[in-house]
């Protein structure tokens, strides 16, 4: 597609919208020949509006300006869209974390990753649907990237973002250490591939990425377009010598460890123990709190711009 053919839809965080940066760099671009169009958001849900507004507006790529929050939110308004409709989505980050954008190699300076979205190729990758809910109501919503639930998403929803910003991924490995010893477990039912398991778990990774957290590595085998979800899940630990075991397993990630156990899916249901709290989940590092969730592969979903050799595509595979 040349530059003629191709309109850009710049969604921008509106706090990041005066950012000299990314100002300089569209209009760097524009000069260079690319079309572009910026909307700035207000409020929470602009993002997923403007983006569902995107194909009306004539758009080919839509090009989301901020951080993992940012990018799911774009994400989730293109998803309302027929899959034939639906933009490319690019990305320029500017958060405090980065999870995804890191683990597929793209650029993190705002120039850079603009202009590089002007080059990259657009790839179909798969995206999670989640069906969730507290008291009985459920919601949809999607995410490209990463779902914790338990002890890590506990970290990602009270790590505040003053933190975020000073330490950038730091600040989670801080307030997990902060939070350590006063953890509590995090008790279910989990439901996938004909297999029933009721768990006390310390953490629940749901990965179609590989990290999060600020670049805790969670789902090393991940691939964004092998309709597979790769699943981690934590025993919860008793003792410091159960803790040092845990660590080392975390390390390695085994099958099924004592405490570490790994496994791929397209499907799977959480329905926490009655009289419970409900659990903290975190959606590309977003927190929400549900008592019942069920994460299910669409698989090929959405065209992402992103490095032609990309680390998280297929036929990339590692040797």
């Amino acid at each position: 597609m040349t530059d003629s053919q191709q309109h850009n839809l710049l969604i921008i965080n509106g706090k990041s919208a005066a950012n000299p940066a990314l100002r300089e760099a569209v209009n760097e671009q524009r000069q260079a020949g690319m079309l572009i169009t910026v909307r700035a958001t207000w409020e929470g849900g602009d993002a997923a509006d403007i983006a569902e507004q995107s194909y009306a507006m004539g758009m080919t790529h839509v090009i989301a300006c901020g951080g993992d929050g940012t990018v799911s939110e774009v994400m989730n308004g293109l998803m309302r869209l027929p899959h034939d409709r639906r933009p490319a989505l690019g990305i320029v980050p500017l958060g405090s974390a980065n999870d995804f954008a890191t683990s597929v190699g793209l650029p993190l300076e705002p120039g850079t990753a603009l202009a590089a979205a002007r080059e990259l190729s657009a790839y179909p990758i798969d995206v999670v649907r989640v069906t969730a809910g507290s008291g009985g109501e459920l919601a949809t919503s999607y995410y490209i990237n990463m779902t914790t639930g338990g002890f890590g998403a506990e970290v990602t929803s009270s790590t505040p973002k003053t933190l975020k910003r000073m330490l950038g991924g730091g600040a989670y490995s801080l307030m997990g250490a902060l939070k350590a010893w006063r953890h509590r477990s995090y008790r279910g039912t989990l439901h996938w591939d004909e297999k029933e398991e009721s768990s006390s778990l310390l953490l629940l990774a749901l990965g179609n990425g590989s990290q999060s957290g600020g670049g805790q590595v969670l789902a090393p085998r991940a691939k964004l377009d092998d309709g597979r979800l790769d699943v981690l899940l934590v025993k919860d630990f008793r003792s410091v010598t159960e803790l040092t075991k845990l660590i080392s397993e975390l390390q390695s990630f085994p099958d099924d460890g004592l405490f570490v156990r790994n496994f791929t899916t397209t499907q799977l249901t959480v329905t926490t123990q009655a009289n419970d709290s409900p659990w903290p989940l975190t959606l590309d590092g977003e927190a929400r709190y549900y008592d019942q969730f069920c994460a299910e592969v669409v698989p090929l979903a959405l065209r992402v711009l992103l490095p032609e050799k990309c680390p998280l595509l297929s036929s990339n595979n590692r040797p």
